[in-house]
């Protein structure tokens, strides 16, 4: 028979033939994903009007809102539309300002929430959800809009740290749903895409629900992100940059630090953690543009007082520079706004526009109130540096997928997991599990992770299972089923290639950390899975008891030998999976392990 041949996601053109077991894996998705277009036409179709009267929606559950809002990921109009503005981007603030205005709302209405907006390349998601649980802590009424999901899309939009409920999503989503389907007429036939969307009902809960203030974390870049027709936040914040998402932000630091300083707004305070030189110079450059002023953070080992080290719920060396960025910002919105009986414990000795470097003023350290410590303590953000304990499977989940975050996933989980082996009273099982999307460098992510001596490297789509069910959640029509598991077999084989290169005699190579890449004495061998609930079974051979083994793995095709390699996972006194490479992987392997993300 003819070899199939597939492209390369994002490759010019670039084709090779693929094995017997390549195309099972690809022949077992094909009618899936004919179901799902056929489920989004359906869903599209039911809620679709030609009059001026509002659209007649379908029944009023949570699936049927959710599959609704992912027809607007995949409309074609939408991604032309999207297509265009990339040329345009000024059009991006434009659209979001009209879309905002047709479901009832001004841009001056957003001045209501008391918003603290937040941006950076790593950690922002972090240091919004530090900042959350601080101000929730001192009494507060919070909201917290961040991105991606993990398992459900109404973990995007929280009140008081929680996700909202399935009935305020469903009520909410089609009053704003509503509104904009019944104006499309008069505007072209026009609707948001899927995260403008999103970004509107969370404005528009938030405003209903009536929250004290409002955390904004920035979905890409700033300057353009739509999250930016904010016009009056009360504090900014940009955490650690680095290099991502090049193709919307440009592809130097100093083209992404543009885009993120496009978040300041003129008189109001922002703070930044240390930067390299050149991104930091942007981000002057910027704030004295636009007219804000512009402060660095102190380390956090000067908020530390009679040397007792500050405690984090994010566990990680990184976290404290979100840490010390969370402290700024709660402690500019407190004291702007009135709240000093938080902020009221002395400053320590420290000049509080003391010049970094004789140029950029560093805020001043102060002692953190009773509320800051508490919440530092207390903060939770599930899939970031998260150990997870089920019996004798113990998983460290990380959604690091950039170069900066994947050195900071790698030195945590190598600490992490070598304390706990030393108590593991018997052989332990290290296997990575790893799926990289979009214009990532897989190969660049896949090679800072070769140090870690894994005894298996796992590689699958971020498909959570074969046949899903009620999983609309964490579908993505963005992207085929074969080019996601074409890609799975090339991170497969780039992994072979990246251990080859370590084990060669006298060819030690290094990584940016200073890390020697080189395998040790471990020899590691690759598997690729159809689906996360596959890969899952595998690695744990029914030893974790949270995790659902029933129909073992008839319903997917398994790879030659891999029952035979598994031997070493059903003897180990422990396995340690660390996954990795993606936050949309590590929320379907949540989705399997962790059932209180379902509930």
């Amino acid at each position: 028979t003819a070899a199939a041949v597939q492209l390369l996601p994002g490759s010019p053109m670039m084709a090779r033939p693929l094995r017997v077991w390549e195309r099972c894996l690809l022949t077992a998705f094909l009618p899936r994903q004919h179901r799902g277009a056929a489920r989004l036409r359906s869903s599209s179709n039911a809620g679709r009007s030609f009059s001026t009267k509002p659209a007649r929606r379908p029944r009023m559950e949570y699936q049927d809102a959710v599959c609704t809002l992912n027809t607007l990921q995949t409309n074609a109009s939408l991604l032309d539309q999207v297509k265009r503005e990339r040329g345009q981007p000024q059009m991006q603030l434009q659209a979001m300002r009209s879309f905002l205005q047709r479901t009832g709302l001004m841009v001056e209405d957003l001045d209501q929430l008391n918003i603290i907006h937040v941006t950076g390349t790593k950690g922002k998601g972090s240091t919004c959800a530090f900042t959350e649980r601080i101000l929730r802590n001192s009494g507060l009424r919070t909201g917290f809009y961040s991105s991606p999901h993990l398992v459900q899309v109404r973990e995007r939009i929280r009140i008081n740290g929680k996700p909202i409920s399935k009935e305020l999503f469903t009520k909410y989503f089609w009053q704003v749903y509503g509104r904009l389907d019944e104006t499309k007429e008069s505007h072209y036939g026009t609707m948001p895409a899927y995260f403008r969307f999103l970004t509107i009902l969370a404005f528009h809960v938030f405003l209903q629900e009536k929250v004290d203030l409002a955390v904004i974390e920035v979905g890409i870049g700033g300057a353009y992100d739509c999250t930016n027709i904010i016009r009056s936040p009360w504090v900014c914040g940009v955490s650690s940059l680095g290099i991502d998402h090049t193709s919307i932000l440009g592809d130097t630091i100093e083209k992404i630090a543009w885009q993120k300083g496009g978040i300041f707004k003129p008189g109001v305070p922002a703070f930044t953690v240390k930067q390299p030189e050149s991104p930091m110079t942007v981000l002057m450059e910027r704030a004295k543009e636009i007219g804000c002023e512009l402060h660095v953070c102190p380390e956090l080992e000067e908020y530390e007082f009679k040397g007792e080290r500050l405690k984090l719920g994010l566990a990680g060396e990184h976290q404290r520079s979100n840490a010390t960025l969370a402290l700024q910002l709660c402690r500019s919105w407190l004291q702007r706004r009135g709240f000093y009986d938080f902020i009221s414990l002395p400053e320590k000795d420290v000049a509080p526009h003391m010049l970094l470097n004789n140029r950029l003023p560093q805020a001043s350290a102060f002692q953190p109130s009773s509320a800051m410590l508490e919440g530092l303590q207390n903060a939770e953000w599930a899939g970031r540096t998260q150990t997870l304990r089920r019996g004798h499977v113990t998983y460290y989940l990380d959604g690091a997928h950039t170069t900066r975050s994947m050195l900071a996933c790698v030195h945590w989980f190598r600490e992490t997991a070598a304390r706990d082996e030393k108590t593991a009273g018997g052989p332990v099982v290290r296997v990575l599990l790893f799926n990289a999307t979009g214009e990532r460098d897989s190969a660049a992510l896949l090679k800072l992770l070769v140090p870690c001596q894994f005894d298996f490297a796992v590689f699958c789509p971020n498909i959570t299972e074969a046949v899903p069910s009620n999983n609309a959640d964490q579908e993505n029509f963005n992207v085929t089923v074969e080019n996601m598991l074409t890609r799975c077999l090339d991170n497969q084989k780039s992994w072979r290639q990246l251990s080859e290169q370590g084990s060669c005699s006298g060819a030690e190579l290094r990584i940016p950390s200073g890390l020697p890449l080189v395998a040790g004495q471990r020899r590691t061998d690759t598997l690729v899975f159809p689906c996360i609930l596959s890969a899952l079974r595998w690695i744990c051979q029914s030893r974790d008891s949270v995790l659902d083994c029933t129909d073992k793995l008839a319903s997917s095709p398994v790879q030659p030998g891999a029952m035979t390699k598994a031997e070493k996972l059903r003897e180990a006194t422990a396995i340690h999976v660390l996954v990795t490479g993606s936050l949309h992987l590590v929320g379907g392997v949540l989705k399997h392990i962790d059932p209180s993300f379902s509930s």
